[in-house]
């Protein structure tokens, strides 16, 4: 065991892959900083020196079907979240061109809602449209439960990468949501890189969950075998059933990037909601150990980082 970390970390940078026991043994290895250590040296092997930031727009609000008790979107809770349809193409380009003009290369369009159908995909897609004809931004979509006919039609309006988070460990998900499972998400997710979408796919920490099943989640999405991983952390929502959950602390999050890291090694890990209540430190060491891509400005129902804060500390963590 002297030498355990240092080993799994040369298998992964030669090309190999460390197994779900073998995490689940990281994970208990009680020196943390060696840990740290090993995912960093992965983190510069395999990543750019760009930092690659992301930013999202709320393109549908509220009454959501869904029941995912983290949600403040979900019409099952009672929220102070807004509410609003499809947003317009100049709405969308506007805030697209602002980001753009901030050196933010990707934009994503986020709904409610369990899936994006009829009259509204087509606005969606009339939105990307416009946002190729009048920006140079990458488009991503995060637009629920989609099939391959639905699919086709974002393809062909510009969209180029999928989000669809699976949220936490199928051990756990249907304590989350009962509404829908996690199959029905790996079906869209696979149906979408069958057409050509690059894949954005992650989840929340800090739900309840174990330790294990963070991994468990870890493991899962080696089944698609995401290009960007958003890592989010609970940022409990009055009127949620998960208002009064206790937070998940520092010391277990950047645990959880390293682990991450070490079973994805060359994807982007991306720091999305819940990350605004951590210490500049914190920070600051997760994007040295694994986190090299982030979403920037107003996250959806909780509040984002400025995007020039989060500039400011990716040149600080090394990158460009």
């Amino acid at each position: 065991m002297e030498n355990f970390v240092s080993d799994l970390k040369d298998r992964v940078i030669n090309g190999g892959e460390i197994s779900f026991e073998e995490a689940l043994m990281l994970a208990e290895h009680e020196n943390h900083e060696e840990i740290f250590a090993a995912a960093e040296e992965i983190t510069r092997f395999f990543g750019k020196p760009e930092f690659n930031p992301c930013s999202i727009i709320n393109a549908r609000a509220g009454k959501c079907s869904e029941n995912c008790k983290w949600c403040a979107q979900s019409g099952h809770y009672h929220t102070d979240s807004d509410v609003h349809g499809i947003i317009s193409a100049d709405k969308a380009v506007a805030q697209a061109k602002y980001d753009e003009k901030k050196g933010v290369k990707r934009f994503c369009q986020v709904t409610s809602g369990r899936a994006v159908k009829g009259e509204a995909l087509k606005k969606i897609c009339d939105n990307y449209r416009q946002l190729r004809k009048e920006t140079g931004m990458f488009l991503c979509g995060s637009l629920g439960l989609l099939d391959e006919e639905d699919l086709v039609q974002l393809w062909d309006s510009g969209m180029r990468r999928l989000h669809c988070n699976l949220e936490t460990a199928p051990s756990y998900f249907n304590e989350m949501c009962t509404t829908h499972t996690i199959e029905d998400k790996m079906k869209t997710l696979k149906a979408a890189r069958k057409i050509g979408f690059q894949l954005c796919s992650g989840g929340i920490i800090g739900m309840g969950e174990t330790r294990k099943q963070r991994i468990e989640l870890a493991e899962k999405l080696r089944e698609v075998m995401p290009d960007s991983i958003p890592i989010n952390i609970l940022h409990p929502i009055k009127g949620t059933p998960l208002a009064d959950t206790p937070l998940i602390d520092d010391e277990e999050i950047l645990l959880t990037v390293a682990l991450y890291r070490f079973m994805h090694p060359k994807a982007e890990l991306r720091f999305a909601g819940g990350r605004a209540r951590l210490s500049h430190e914190t920070r600051l060491k997760a994007l040295k150990i694994g986190i090299n891509s982030a979403v920037v400005g107003d996250l959806l129902t909780t509040v984002g980082s400025a995007i020039d804060e989060d500039k400011a500390l990716a040149l600080e963590a090394g990158y460009c």
